[in-house]
């Protein structure tokens, strides 16, 4: 291990992010670049903190560069955001690929991803599927029948996760080495505990609580990040969230979803009907809801249709650089895809590069259209790198 790259959101960065960036480093890596989700999260919204404060957040905790995984890719499918982001830190020129597992075995993960890609599993998820079964449920029940101990890996969050990573690694030949670390002291989504005295609790759990009681389970400098951030307004408030996306979906030609990533078995029919019903995001969700789709893919439907993201779309084509450590820049002289700071000079090198900031920028926009102090357009375009 040289580079080390991480896939990551930090909203909000805490605890277990900053020891598992220590862990790479005492795994011997001189230099480590994060894949930071930019724009949108894989939840299906926008970040709760803005992207500067999530970029000095990791700067300040050891990491040496942060790139953004541009929204359209970051808002999308465990493995569409796991490929998006393995082919950033493969062109950046990462040798190994960090992330928390619930079973921190790289060979187990690299094992059950070959399966995942193999003929013969997908004739058993059809059949599945076609009991009603949801295609989370049908995959890892079918892995299960085919390689036993397959099956739990794909039912718990970070280790589904980190498959995906596996198989982009596999699918795109890119030379990374899985990094597979253990999540310490709270799972996914569970209730907060410790690690070596260090209180510790996951950013699912933090989102639901208000700010300023995450203290204890942050590290003191994002703290202070996030307290002058709250001052200076830049905090999501999910009233202006709420309206700003209904807005957009209610003003969206209902045509229009047809086209909409995600959509399939006439589900733009449903979200159009949604649409005109719901009083709230909550139950526009409901309105969607059946045994088929988890409430993540609906969420993640509802903010594709109000920015218009298109079932297909290229590789990412460019590398944005939101920040670095000085010494840390020599790196970008060798990347593989266009590369630096500024995303309209990027948008220029090629149409997919212009296609891919346009759709970004959108997400952006609604964004900065949803902070406690409502900012203007365009700051996709604008905003600086932070170099330390």
């Amino acid at each position: 291990m040289e580079f080390a790259g991480i896939i990551a959101e930090y909203d909000p960065f805490h605890n277990g992010h900053a020891a598992q960036l220590a862990a790479v480093r005492r795994a011997g890596a001189r230099c480590v670049a994060v894949c930071l989700s930019s724009g949108a999260v894989q939840r299906g919204g926008v970040p709760i903190l803005p992207e500067s404060v999530r970029v000095r957040a990791a700067l300040n905790a050891g990491a040496d560069l942060v790139v953004a995984l541009p929204a359209p890719y970051a808002c999308a499918t465990a493995e569409q955001f796991a490929a998006a982001g393995v082919a950033l830190l493969a062109a950046l020129g990462c040798d190994t690929l960090a992330f928390g597992a619930e079973t921190p075995d790289a060979a187990r993960l690299m094992e059950a991803a070959a399966l995942l890609q193999g003929v013969a599993i997908q004739p058993e998820i059809r059949r599945r599927l076609a009991t009603g079964q949801t295609y989370a449920a049908a995959r890892a029940a079918a892995a299960e029948q085919l390689c036993p101990g397959a099956g739990a890996l794909l039912r718990t969050p970070n280790n589904i996760l980190g498959i995906e990573y596996c198989k982009a690694i596999q699918t795109q030949g890119a030379a990374l080495t899985p990094f597979p670390l253990p999540r310490l002291g709270a799972d996914h989504g569970g209730a907060p505990g410790e690690h070596d005295g260090i209180p510790m609790a996951s950013a699912s759990h933090l989102r639901g609580l208000p700010w300023l009681k995450w203290a204890p389970f942050v590290p003191q400098a994002a703290m202070d990040l996030y307290r002058e951030a709250a001052a200076q307004g830049l905090m999501l408030d999910p009233r202006r969230w709420e309206t700003a996306l209904l807005a957009l979906l209610r003003a969206a030609p209902p045509e229009s979803f047809a086209t909409v990533r995600g959509v399939s078995e006439g589900l733009e029919h449903r979200l159009a009907a949604a649409v005109r019903e719901a009083a709230g995001l909550e139950d526009l969700y409901g309105h969607l809801k059946t045994k088929r789709y988890p409430h993540a893919r609906l969420r993640r439907l509802a903010l594709d249709a109000a920015l218009g993201i298109p079932a297909e779309l290229p590789p990412p084509p460019y590398l944005h650089v939101l920040g670095a450590r000085r010494e840390a820049l020599p790196r970008l002289k060798q990347v593989a895809l266009p590369a630096g700071t500024s995303l309209a000079d990027l948008a220029r090198t090629s149409p997919a590069a212009g296609e891919i900031a346009a759709l970004h920028s959108r997400a952006v926009d609604l964004s900065a259209l949803c902070r406690e102090k409502i900012h203007p357009m365009g700051l996709a375009f604008t905003a600086k790198a932070v170099v330390l």
